[in-house]
Order: C-alpha cells, then structure tokens, then sequence
C-alpha cells in the first residue's frame, strides 16, 4: 500500500507546477527561492542546521544541487508525550468559528486543540479545515509568546543592520611580551582519574534523539519536517516508538511513514496540507499586533515555522537550536 501511495505522491509532485511568484503573505506559501533564502538565515543564526544536497538521483532541479534540504543532528527528546502533565500554563482559548459557533482549544499554550472529530461538529468540510488551521495558528501563536518570538527576530534583525566590532590587531598583545610568564600544567594533559563504579540504584535518565529534516514540498509549496529517531543505545527507532513522541492528535493521522524525497530511506513526515493556511495566520496576528505592514520578512519563516512545529512534536527539543 505505501509503495502505491508513493508513486502517487511522486506522480502528483512531478505534474505540480513550481510556485514563481511569491504568496507569502496572501496564502503563507513560498517559492523554492524564498525557502532556499529562509534555509540560508536559518543557517546563519542556527549553526546546528546545515544544507545538504542528498542523492544526485533524486535532486530536484527547482533547488540548487547542494541546497535540497536542510539537517540537524542529534536532538534530544527527554520524555514522551505521554508524560507530558497538565499544568497552569495549558490554558484553553475560545475559538470563534463563522456562523457564531465556538469551540474551546484544550491545552492551548503546548499544542493544537483536541481530535478532529470533536473539533468538527456539525461543521462542513471546509469551516472544518479553516477551524483546524485556526486552532493549530493560535497554538503556534501561544508558544511564540511564551518563548518570545518576537523580540527574538527584532533583535536578529537588528544584528543584521549593525556591523560587528572587530579588534585592532595592533591592540592584541604579543606572546612575545610575556617572556617572564611561567607555564601552568595543562589539566587536559593529566592522567585521568579512575572510573568510579556505578550504582545500579541511580536513576539515570534515558534520552532519545533525533535527526531533524526539512524539505520543501513542490505540491503544497511550503516546507515539509521529516523526523528519525535513535534510542539512547544509538539504536533507530520503530515507527510505533517515534509515534510515542508526537502529539496524540497528530500521531498516525498528521505524521505518517513515508520515503524521503531526497534520500534512500522511509521516515517519520508531518503532513504540510495545512502548513501554508497556518503560516498565514500566523503572520497575521503578528502584523495586528505590530502595526506593521511586514513585521515579519520572509527569510524568517522557517525560524517561525518551528515553533509551529513544536506543537506537533513538544518534546523534541530542537527549539534550543534557534537563536534568531
């Protein structure tokens, strides 16, 4: 069935048109161009992310070779959604629907609201899919308040207008200046010490990471987030296990197993068909409260789309990569 699927998916991607002009404020899409310019500023204020080309068979030629998806490595993830308890800060938000209908958003300020079909109601499909992206744009907005995201990219914007103060080198002393310095014993140079001997009591804490990957989908033209799980004996993880640390919401619907677009392998995939609808939203509320035509530039928009993604994936703690 995955293999059917995947050639469907193939065959979709290759027959969709590549977005030229941009969309990112009218629909919260992106051409590969403005994602190749938000992987470059991710990059440049992450250095845990890097570009990566994958295997030449499966390049796209709408990306530049060595530019085809973006990586960072060894994540660590210390403890499973389910373990995840309700606290003050899970507040629930009123969600006003068209019509004068409302639903509430459970846990609010950690990740998006409940089941779809609780969600849904008597609702049709498509005030369903417009109350799902709505819900999933106020989560994202939530969790950006709480790890202020906007003075996070005033302040990268700000860096990026200012020079960096570089030193005179006429200023740096010589060693030459110290010829009276006594040497000190290197520490790293000291025998080491004896391994002390464990107690089997101790509770030592069992940390799973991961390898994070972000592409850019051609068909929904907004970046995509794949997912590869490693236990704490550096062992791959089973999908059943990856399932553990996504959002209950989300698990099995939302996040599938599917193939990697620029690599020989099937991983975990958070499905981008509402990626773009919350992104606008996202960049909405942003514009509202800022009062600015374009509070946020487009080369910021995969610093954003991570926080976004952390409701999906809460205890996948990529987030201390970000330092825009």
């Amino acid at each position: 069935m995955n293999s059917v699927q995947n050639i469907f998916f193939g065959i979709r991607e290759y027959l969709s048109p590549v977005l030229k002009n941009s969309k990112f404020k009218e629909t919260g899409c992106i051409t590969p161009e403005e994602f190749e310019a938000a992987g470059d500023f991710l990059v440049y204020k992450c250095p845990t992310w890097s570009w990566e080309g994958g295997e030449p068979s499966k390049r796209r030629d709408y990306l530049l070779p060595d530019k085809q998806f973006l990586i960072t490595r060894n994540v660590p993830c210390l403890r499973r959604v389910k373990q995840m308890e309700y606290t003050d800060e899970d507040a629930e938000t009123h969600i006003e629907a068209d019509g004068g209908d409302s639903w509430v958003m459970s846990h609010s300020s950690r990740g998006a609201g409940g089941p779809i079909e609780e969600i849904a109601g008597s609702m049709d499909e498509d005030e369903d899919e417009e109350a799902e992206a709505e819900a999933e744009a106020q989560a994202a907005i939530k969790a950006m308040e709480r790890m202020k995201l906007q003075d996070q990219l005033q302040a990268a914007a700000e860096e990026d207008e200012d020079d960096e103060d570089i030193p005179d080198m006429d200023d740096i002393p010589d060693m030459d200046d110290y010829d009276d310095m006594e040497e000190e014993a290197d520490p790293a140079t000291l025998a080491p010490a004896a391994p002390t001997a464990v107690d089997p009591g101790d509770k030592i804490l069992s940390v799973r990471t991961y390898d994070v990957f972000i592409t850019y989908d051609k068909y929904y033209q907004t970046p995509r987030m794949w997912l590869f799980g490693y236990d704490e004996h550096r062992r791959p993880l089973v999908s059943s296990q990856i399932f553990e640390d996504v959002s209950q919401d989300y698990a099995k619907k939302t996040v599938t197993i599917e193939s990697h677009p620029h690599l020989n392998m099937s991983l975990a995939s958070i499905h981008p068909c509402r990626h773009g609808a919350v992104m606008k939203k996202i960049i909405e509320k942003v514009a509202n409260d800022e009062g600015k035509e374009e509070p946020v530039r487009v080369d910021q928009y995969l610093i954003i789309f991570l926080k976004f993604m952390s409701s999906v994936v809460p205890t996948i703690d990529y987030d201390n990569t970000i330092s825009a």
